[in-house]
């Protein structure tokens, strides 16, 4: 009985088995069929589509004037013949490609759709436009059909035919591009290493910026008027500017660069008595020695590596005093085991040798570092010699991270304001002390003015909010009424302009206007504001030399103490409007000269 009921059950089997292979042959027979029919409509297509470019490449050669007329009619038959041809290769591609084919279909149908691009990109479009509108095609290709309908217009094309001209003129070499709209308003800020090749990658004729940059700068080309450059000095001057200027102008559509973050420096506490050396974004305010900013955390980390098995300083917290007797009973880490630490922390190393460590650091810093380099590329080639290659190699990694030293800013060159930042709570409180104001001083705007012998004036204005920079405040102002060197009515014009808002009750007043300046200043400033018939305003100047603070009403001027929150918190003002007037000069500048040219 269950030898019989075995047998049925394998005979069952070996029926839907056989179901299944006849199903699989008919399936492959109707597969290969249609297969078939697209290549052989592909191969009609293709010849026709290579024919039509010859005769385009004919048709446009200025020794074949004759046959221009000729050959355009041709075109146009031709054209008609291919979107024949073109609607019957993709009703075979439909047909062929089913919902249960569909790893097939996107297998053939890029392939289809480049053929057509490839050979006859106008006609392709053409075609899919036609097709669009039928429902025939994916949404991606209808896209690009609509950027063929409306965006190829003759406003379009001489927009972008005047700014491919201007990019002709771009230099080669590093630097920072800024896309503007009609108004001249900064919509996008990049960098380069190649100005030239960058831009002009954005208007290339017949490219698709929705589909190889996104939606959003496709968008953003479309509002574009003009586009102008600064060149600078190398890649690395080029990425911190670019950080710089992004996070104070706020384009529209830079969406990288925005938010608070800052570069690292290279600290060294010179005040200790055995210095350590730290990777920061806050660094102290006093008593350290700075490297920076660096354009890549990453590199700086892997060179400190390199640095502390050359110099063996520490990188600890440890606070460590030469006057420490018990210092000879700790237990050193395990940087000292390994030899990458001279381990101050237990007495291993006298004040006097350590700091002839961290001087030796420096002047490597400072210098070129040929020396260091010169000793490791002999030490790499020995490696080499010796059929030792992972050792070469080695060394071979630290060259090359010990040469990105170089990719670093200056800290006075390079100014990072968010670093410096004072304690505001602590400072507003004591700037409301010193102003004798009952209310609290809450927004606070800075002016200074930048030009060379008058030439390129340029004002600013910053705005503070709760002692802390509020970017999108922030104003610049190429003076226009004013000619040759008169700092006092630039001053008196950037207030005009500014409050005249403020008059029109369309922005509020500041609690304290800061002039970057001494008593001139802030006299011209009074009486620009006195003309306007303002309201009372608290209003200071802060000098750079001395630090002298002149407050309106008082006798004369104010001597902070140094280590002042107030003094800090102006001081922070009063360089953040200075070094915004100085960028803005700097491009107005860069401009001038490039015209002139």
């Amino acid at each position: 009985m269950s030898t019989s009921i075995k047998h049925r059950e394998s005979s069952i089997k070996h029926r839907e088995s056989s179901i299944e292979t006849r199903e699989t042959s008919d399936k492959r027979l109707f597969f290969m069929q249609n297969k078939a029919n697209l290549q052989d409509s592909e191969m009609n297509v293709n010849p026709l589509l290579t024919k039509d470019y010859v005769n385009l490449r004919l048709f446009g050669s200025r020794k074949n004037k004759a046959k221009q007329t000729q050959n355009k009619a041709n075109l146009q038959d031709a054209e008609m013949n291919v979107t024949a041809l073109l609607t019957k290769d993709y009703e075979n591609l439909l047909t062929f490609c089913r919902p249960k084919n569909k790893a097939k279909q996107s297998q053939f149908k890029p392939n289809f759709s480049s053929k057509l691009a490839l050979f006859f990109p106008i006609l392709a479009l053409k075609w899919l436009a036609k097709a669009g509108h039928q429902g025939q095609i994916s949404a991606g290709e209808k896209r690009r059909a609509s950027l063929y309908n409306n965006g190829m217009d003759s406003s379009d094309k001489d927009k972008y035919s005047d700014i491919r001209e201007k990019i002709k003129g771009f230099p080669p070499g590093p630097g920072l591009y800024f896309m503007k709209d009609e108004n001249d308003k900064v919509l996008y800020i990049g960098k380069a290493k190649n100005l030239r090749s960058r831009v002009a990658s954005y208007f290339q004729p017949g490219s698709e910026p929705a589909g190889s940059r996104g939606p959003k700068i496709a968008e953003m080309l479309n509002k574009v008027a003009a586009v102008d450059y600064l060149e600078t000095a190398n890649e690395v001057d080029a990425i911190l500017r670019e950080a710089r200027l992004i996070k104070d102008i706020h384009p529209q559509y830079n969406t990288d660069l925005i938010d608070d973050k800052t570069f690292p420096y290279l600290e060294i506490t010179t005040s200790e008595d055995f210095p350590a050396i730290y990777i920061t974004r806050k660094p102290r305010t006093k008593g350290s020695r700075l490297f920076g900013p660096f354009a890549g955390a990453k590199d700086l980390r892997a060179v400190l590596v390199v640095l502390q098995k050359i110099f063996k300083f520490r990188t600890c917290k440890l606070d460590i005093t030469a006057g420490d007797s018990k210092r000879r009973f700790f237990r050193p880490c395990l940087l000292y085991s390994i030899r990458q630490c001279t381990a101050p922390c237990a007495d291993k190393i006298g004040k006097a040798d350590y700091k002839k460590i961290i001087a030796d650091l420096i002047k490597f810093l400072k210098s070129k570092r040929s020396t260091v380099l010169r000793q490791i590329k002999k030490q790499m080639e020995q490696a080499s010699e010796n059929l030792k290659y992972e050792k070469a190699a080695m060394f071979r990694d630290r060259i090359r991270l010990i040469e990105r030293l170089d990719r670093r800013g200056e800290p006075e060159l390079d100014v990072q304001p968010e670093v410096f930042a004072a304690e505001p709570a602590e400072a507003l409180g004591e700037l409301q002390k010193l102003l004798e104001t009952s209310q609290p001083v809450r927004l606070i705007e800075g002016i200074d003015i930048a030009h060379i012998s008058g030439a390129e004036s340029v004002g600013s204005l910053v705005k503070f909010i709760d002692g802390r920079p509020f970017k999108s405040g922030y104003r610049r102002f190429k003076i226009k009424t004013v000619v040759g060197v008169d700092d006092y009515a630039m001053i008196a014009e950037v207030v005009r302009r500014r409050y005249k808002y403020a008059m029109a009750g369309e922005e509020l007043w500041p609690d304290l206007i800061l002039i970057d300046g001494g008593q001139g200043q802030l006299n011209a400033a009074e009486k620009a504001l006195k003309k306007m018939n303002a309201p009372q305003v608290k209003l200071a100047a802060l000098a750079k030399r001395e630090e002298d603070l002149y407050v309106l009403g008082s006798r004369g001027p104010l001597k902070l103490p140094k280590t002042s929150a107030a003094l800090k918190l102006l001081q922070y003002v009063r360089d953040e409007a200075h070094r915004f007037a100085q960028h803005y000069h700097h491009i107005l500048r860069g401009k001038k000269m490039l015209e002139d040219k």
